[in-house]
């Protein structure tokens, strides 16, 4: 899979980012999950909610999808996998999908990003990209240099 490249990747309001690639619109929106975590036993759950909006003129369909997740101290996962959720969703002009998921980390705050790989309906295939984000606890320690 090639490294997608995102028109725009930003915060559009605090823990909610956003990256648009080729008028596919990816917002994500984590949180930390207390109720699932154990930090006495380095156990952190975040959830994180993603939003795919088809903001252009072509049927597209979501095939797999590729996350990289690097930990507090910096250790990388790469998960890939066909699809999301269970699922492959074709999104017509002006059309939607949102899921959630989750993710467990060994340290109190960590980053993810990634790309979704998409179809259009003539079999033209790209990447979107998944704005980078950060995964933070309340049990994350933070210091100015």
């Amino acid at each position: 899979m090639t490294e997608p490249s995102a028109d725009a990747a930003r915060p559009i309001e605090e823990h909610r980012w956003t990256a648009v690639t080729r008028a596919i619109r990816v917002t994500v929106q984590p949180r930390f999950l207390p109720g699932e975590s154990a930090p006495e036993e380095d156990r952190y759950v975040f959830a994180y909610t993603v939003e795919i909006v088809n903001e252009g003129l072509a049927t597209v369909s979501l095939l797999a999808r590729h996350w990289r997740i690097i930990d507090g101290r910096g250790r990388t996962e790469e998960v890939r996998g066909p699809g999301v959720v269970g699922e492959q969703p074709t999104l017509a002009p002006g059309q939607s999908y949102t899921y959630t998921s989750g993710a467990p980390l060994p340290t109190p705050s960590g980053i993810m990003v990634g790309s979704f790989q998409m179809q259009t309906e003539s079999g033209h295939p790209f990447d979107a990209a998944i704005p980078a984000f950060a995964l933070e606890s309340p049990h994350t320690v933070r210091t100015l240099h």
